[in-house]
């Protein structure tokens, strides 16, 4: 049957056999070719306007740059994983009063250079550990239920942590302190682990810089004019630079990932669903959600035994985290272009990342089943649909920035911004219009499109394939200029509006020094999977790159 803007040749053969030729007519050909020109011409000026916008940025910021201070040789355990930190405190081989010394020391040192922490319980910490210190001594400690005794962890703002300030950013709750843990805290507070201080997020987590009116700006510390991501920047900050063992996360645009791309860590983000939100950005945990519990860390290791213990009960007994996997049989695919022009594209050294990942892995799977690229013409949509699946999000972004004392407006905030009495960030503003000013998208066709992708994906990738997917466009941008490239978050938050599981693998950095990494996604409830690549692709590159210089314990 023909369609139409096409042709239908019927040719009789010898055998009185028809074959159709459809073939498209010739003026919807020069309209595919001058829709694939104005695209190739959009890319170019993009790419351009990208560049200046660097030029023009780094003439300020690179005269801000600030080195980090170097691992001194007492604090060099804080390079080591919390996994092996934990084994070192149950052998006594480290106490956890040595550790938690060493961390908050060594916070000391780093954070006066990247503004991560928000608030701290130092003492009440050293406390704890002296009484774990003492518990392991008697020979009465229970390290089956208790697999992370002693070591110390930071969480970020947004997290009830008992005690703690939980201001979320905002300005009216500056002073407000948590009066419970929430339930990914608890947990951690049952596997032993000792909350050590809190860190510093975007307003109500929605944006993709760490900044805000009541703590200011957190800096990368692998180059202090540039971005650390958001929303889960001050513990990426503080994770990067050797201060925090443990990194308590969330992710529902990136959260978890874009900070770990940006400051050259390991992250997942489980399936969507699978770790309850109880007490995280004033969540009650019974809200559906495309957010997700999760850690960055230095180290591919601590990901599974760390995302398990913050899992619901049955999603725990379906996970399977440590189910191995071989590399050559698991199927690769990758994306390297996902054509959404509202992103920039991949520059250079991104570009090359992605190729060296692939030629690595061709090398080292299965020649049956070499990596072969994807893509689906729904990834063009990438932002459009995830800000439908906010717009399904139980929580009101206006009301959560009053404290649920009134319903902010985003042109009045404008109005005050452009005065200078605005009590929120321009980001925050931006957030408003977006949902007060701007149509929504269509629903009809969002959820149509999300499931056409979300079944090709699942398709495509079966019981045991990955998807290798840019991180972003570029390494960590300078301060400020994601407002001029508001939607390149898109390449994180494609996989919450489609609920698939994520992880941030480090690759390499590039000739300034800073990080450059790639997702790797796969079908919900395989994050073995992503594991199994993350853990292959950390022992083919290296992983982790400090940020500064190493002084190993002699």
């Amino acid at each position: 049957m023909s369609t139409q803007g096409e042709r239908v040749v019927n040719i009789q053969c010898k055998k009185d056999n028809i074959f159709q030729f459809r073939t498209t007519k010739p003026n919807k050909i020069f309209e595919g070719m001058a829709s694939d020109m104005f695209k190739q011409f959009f890319l170019l000026l993009r790419t351009y306007f990208d560049m200046f916008i660097d030029f023009v940025f780094s003439l300020y910021w690179e005269r801000q740059r600030q080195p980090i201070p170097g691992l001194e040789k007492k604090h060099s355990m804080l390079s080591e994983s919390a996994v092996d930190l934990a084994s070192k405190i149950r052998n006594k081989q480290l106490t956890s009063e040595e550790l938690v010394q060493a961390c908050i020391e060594r916070i000391n040192i780093v954070n006066p250079i990247l503004n991560a922490v928000t608030d701290e319980r130092f003492e009440d910490a050293l406390k704890e550990a002296r009484e774990v210190d003492k518990l392991i001594e008697a020979g009465q400690a229970d390290f089956e239920k208790q697999p992370f005794l002693g070591v110390p962890f930071t969480a970020k703002e947004s997290h009830a942590v008992c005690g703690m300030l939980h201001t979320l950013g905002i300005s009216v709750r500056r002073e407000v302190r948590a009066q419970e843990d929430a339930e990914c805290v608890r947990l951690l507070r049952l596997a032993g682990a000792i909350p050590l201080a809190v860190t510093n997020v975007p307003e109500i987590n929605k944006w993709q810089e760490t900044r805000n009116m009541v703590f200011g700006q957190t800096c990368n510390p692998y180059h202090t004019g540039r971005t650390v991501g958001g929303s889960s920047g001050g513990e990426a900050a503080l994770a990067a630079a050797l201060a925090s063992p443990i990194s308590l996360c969330s992710d529902i645009g990136g959260s978890t990932r874009m900070p770990a791309f940006y400051c050259g860590l390991f992250a997942l983000n489980p399936t969507a669903g699978t770790t309850s939100l109880k007490g995280s950005a004033l969540r009650s945990g019974r809200e559906p959600t495309m957010a997700s519990i999760g850690f960055l860390s230095k180290h591919c290791a601590d990901l599974a035994p760390l995302t398990r213990l913050v899992l619901t009960e049955t999603a725990r007994a379906h996970l399977q985290l440590d189910t191995h996997h071989h590399i050559k049989d698991i199927k690769i695919f990758y994306c390297k272009a996902a054509h959404d022009l509202r992103v920039s594209p991949l520059d250079k050294d991104m570009l090359q990342t992605m190729d060296k990942v692939v030629a690595a892995l061709r090398e080292d799977t299965s020649a049956e089943h070499p990596p072969r690229p994807y893509q689906h013409r729904a990834l063009r949509h990438m932002f459009t649909l995830w800000r439908h699946g906010m717009a399904q999000e139980a929580d009101s972004f206006p009301t959560l920035l009053t404290n649920n004392q009134g319903h902010a407006n985003g042109l009045l905030e404008l109005l005050k911004k452009v005065v200078g009495v605005s009590r929120y960030t321009l980001a925050a503003i931006l957030k408003l219009l977006d949902e007060q000013v701007l149509p929504p998208v269509d629903r009809d066709w969002a959820d149509r499109t999300t499931r056409e992708l979300r079944e090709d994906l699942l398709s495509t990738l079966g019981e045991e394939g990955v998807l290798l997917f840019p991180s972003a466009p570029a390494a960590a941008p300078y301060h400020y200029t994601l407002y001029l490239r508001p939607f390149n978050f898109s390449y994180w938050a494609i996989f919450n509006a489609l609920k698939f599981p994520a992880a941030q693998v480090p690759v390499c950095v590039n000739s300034a020094g800073v990080p450059l990494g790639l997702q790797v996604v796969a079908a919900p409830r395989r994050e073995a999977l992503c594991l199994a690549v993350a853990n292959h692709l950390e022992a083919r590159f290296g992983g982790f790159v400090p940020p500064c210089t190493l002084h190993p314990a002699a």
